[in-house]
């Protein structure tokens, strides 16, 4: 069974070992977590994460951010993060949603699968009649899950494509 969950105390065992062992940077997804311990994770990450979504914290220029964690029965397969409104770097960057699926996981359609669910999440959550995405020239595969999930490419620059998804929970 494949499903989405928030980042909550209950699962921290997987949700650290998940979080330390993404990249630091991986097409354009930043993890500042990157190796930390399981200590710190318990007492400085996972209270960040946390606190993030509900707006507190927030490092300068950043909006209010909710982590998701991607699962596949009884384990996390990915992370998606819905930043909960734009910003002028948002709007011109990064955009409403980041995700990442863990390499033994891809070419299964779990992208796919989970961007569908965070797109739910999202359509709740921002307040803009399009959710804004960002993918690498050089990732044919992140495109792809975004377009399966009606997006449309808006425009480009010379790294990036520029992908918008109506947002159903302000435009019906």
């Amino acid at each position: 069974m494949i499903y989405l969950k928030k980042a909550n105390p209950e699962d921290i065992e997987k949700e650290w070992r998940f979080v330390r062992d993404m990249p630091e940077d991986e097409n354009g997804l930043t993890n500042a977590w990157h190796g930390v311990s399981r200590e710190d994770f318990e007492k400085r990450t996972l209270p960040e994460m946390l606190a993030f979504a509900e707006g507190k914290g927030l490092p300068e220029g950043y909006v209010p951010e909710t982590f998701y964690y991607l699962w596949k029965d009884d384990e996390i397969v990915g992370e998606f993060r819905i930043r909960h409104y734009l910003c002028e770097s948002l709007r011109t960057g990064a955009g409403h949603i980041g995700y990442f699926i863990a390499k033994p996981f891809r070419g299964q359609g779990l992208g796919t699968e989970g961007l569908r669910l965070t797109l739910e999440e999202a359509y709740r959550i921002v307040p803009e009649e399009e959710i804004y995405l960002r993918v690498n020239l050089d990732n044919p595969a992140s495109l792809h899950v975004m377009l399966n999930n009606g997006g449309r490419i808006a425009g480009q620059d010379e790294g990036h494509y520029f992908v918008r998804i109506p947002n159903r929970g302000r435009t019906e």
